[in-house]
């Protein structure tokens, strides 16, 4: 059973469309983004060298291999192309845009604040901007900004951006101390938002629903042998529990390499139509036989290892809502290890109310749907501590901040790895980052600011949806 969707036919024809129209970046993106989708990476990236070299003055080279660097989690080799373009063509604001994501990404506070600024400066309207500067630590925003940023709301068109300039603007208020005005703008986010990624809580609630018929029976009789199972590691929980900075520490390990968010386990399970009902996900874990499971595995750690580059036996795969897969893990990676981040219910939510979420997300974008959305993922926790009763840990995010060692040294424990002091020190760790906490975890482990308390008056039905059922 094969997850592979490209084809020798494919390529021909694309192969064919570059050799019709050599300077077509559209033809020759097309084929950039088949090769990359077959696991060929730096077959794509010296066919776009080639042509760099053949069209030296053109931009549409640089720009689709700096993409591509960036979309395979490469930012430090994306940079020099990013330099590249931007003297180029330093009048375009994405460019500068896009320079400034992989600098954050790596750590570059200041050049990226300086890239965001050129953007903003091209484009006042430009939401990706502003959003990106909100996410750097400090306070960035000034009284000019917050009046820029309010301007740019009227002027953008793209309803994306505005989404994404609103957050920024509920970040900027909230700085300044005006609470009021702060919530209400993360609320207009969210409700645009709403408009264009619909959250499918009923689907959700559904797909839940549908394990329950699953006994910790099955997956003892079910699970067969999975070739080098036991390498991955699963980051899973709500966003804004402190998998960001769990992976940071794994990371730190001599033998684990962090890998990021990874799309690798949702791609394997659709390639099986795991996802056209509630229940038929259940239904297709029932039916596959011991050689399906293993080959789904192992398609999942050659997705995976796209993303790979060192060779450190462990690798983490921090994509949280993978909680919905537990099953699907259990079923085909019976050697995995999977760690369940957990966050004060109410901080770890209104965190994840005020952070963007991109348009392929699916993600509640109100208060009430957002309680509930915790209370499945609660439920499904419930069921995978009966499946996985060996292979599941539990993380409580507050007893990290508290007592770093103790925790960290009973996660090693679990993952049966040696203790390394290198993961005290997480902060030390120079590799690339694409979550919103990327900054914050680049300081020593610490306590975060819980501003539930501050916004409380605004909670009363996130509270009422935690506690409901």
């Amino acid at each position: 059973m094969s997850t592979n969707s490209t084809s020798p036919s494919d390529e021909r024809i694309l192969r064919m469309g570059v050799a019709g129209h050599p300077d077509s970046a559209q033809a020759h993106a097309a084929l950039a983004s088949f090769l990359c989708a077959a696991g060929r990476v730096d077959e794509a990236l010296a066919h776009l060298d080639r042509e760099m070299d053949r069209q030296p003055s053109k931009i549409w080279p640089r720009s689709i291999k700096a993409g591509i660097l960036s979309g395979e989690r490469r930012a430090a080799e994306a940079l020099d192309v990013h330099r590249a373009l931007v003297a180029m063509a330093p009048e375009i604001p994405l460019l500068w845009a896009n320079f400034g994501s992989d600098l954050a990404a790596v750590g570059d506070v200041d050049e990226a604040a300086a890239a965001f600024r050129t953007t903003i400066e091209r484009a006042p309207g430009f939401g990706p901007a502003w959003l990106g500067l909100a996410n750097l630590p400090g306070a960035p925003f000034g009284d000019a900004d917050i009046a820029a940023m309010e301007r740019g709301l009227i002027v953008t068109r793209d309803p994306y951006h505005k989404v994404q300039l609103l957050f920024a603007l509920g970040r900027g208020y909230g700085a300044f101390g005006d609470l009021e005005r702060s919530f209400g703008k993360f609320t207009e986010a969210n409700a645009l938002r709403d408009t264009l990624v619909p959250h499918d809580g009923a689907g959700l609630a559904a797909f839940v629903e549908a394990h329950d018929i699953l006994r910790s029976s099955f997956f003892a009789d079910a699970a067969g042998p999975s070739p080098q199972a036991d390498s991955a590691i699963f980051i899973v929980g709500m966003p804004r529990s402190g998998s960001t900075l769990v992976e940071q520490i794994l990371a730190s390990h001599p033998d684990v390499e962090g890998a990021g968010e990874l799309f690798a386990l949702p791609e394997v399970a659709a390639s099986i139509d795991a996802f056209a009902a509630p229940d038929a996900f259940v239904r297709r874990l029932q039916a596959l036989t011991p050689a399906e499971a293993a080959q789904l595995g192992t398609d999942y750690l050659v997705r995976a290892g796209r993303y790979r580059r060192t060779d450190r036996p462990y690798f983490t795969d921090k994509m949280p809502a993978n909680w919905r897969l537990i099953a699907f893990i259990r079923r085909i990676l019976p050697g995995a290890r999977i760690i369940d981040v957990r966050r004060d219910p109410l901080a770890c939510c209104l965190s994840a109310y005020m952070t963007y979420f991109n348009r392929h997300t699916d993600f509640p974008n109100t208060l009430e749907d957002l309680g509930r959305y915790y209370r499945h993922y609660l439920a499904m926790m419930e069921m995978a501590e009966d499946w996985t009763p060996d292979s599941l840990y539990r993380l409580d995010h507050a007893r990290l901040v508290s007592d770093a060692e103790q925790e960290i040294r009973a996660l090693l424990r679990f993952l049966r790895l040696p203790f390394s002091s290198s993961c005290l020190r997480p902060e030390k760790n120079s590799r690339a980052i694409y979550t919103p906490s990327a900054q914050q975890v680049r300081a020593p482990i610490h306590h975060g600011n819980d501003r539930s308390h501050a916004y409380l008056p605004w909670l009363r039905p996130l509270q009422a949806a935690l506690s409901a059922g």
